[in-house]
């Protein structure tokens, strides 16, 4: 069972291999229940967008970690993928624009990528 800051970290890593753009890891733990982690970035297009959600659910449930759910794979604009202790955001960059939860979780603790650790 791995740790969410380790489950982020698997998650930003199929982000990477697969191009996401602008990767962003908000720690959250003392704002909500919600979760502990949001990963969230940003697709150039609807099949783009399925490939990353794609690798996450592969690489996490390859180490164990199956998404709880996933919402939003028909509106090609915002897939969320809840894993429990983190949640990844995977948006085309208009609807990052527009949602915009960087502003909206502004008091989180923005995570540098390379904080993560190793899983």
């Amino acid at each position: 069972m791995l740790s969410p800051a380790e489950i982020a970290s698997v998650a930003v890593r199929a982000l990477e291999e697969k191009k996401a753009k602008d990767i962003k890891v908000l720690k959250i733990t003392e704002h909500t229940v919600l979760a502990d982690y949001f990963v969230i970035c940003s697709g150039s297009s609807a099949p783009h967008i399925k490939a990353l959600v794609d690798e996450v659910d592969r690489q996490l449930s390859e180490v164990g970690e199956p998404p709880t759910r996933r919402e939003g794979m028909r509106s090609d604009i915002w897939v969320l993928m809840d894993f429990g202790s983190v949640v990844v955001h995977v948006f085309t960059e208009e609807a990052r624009k527009f949602y915009d939860l960087e502003r909206l979780w502004g008091d989180s603790e923005a995570v540098p990528l390379s904080a993560l650790p190793s899983p």
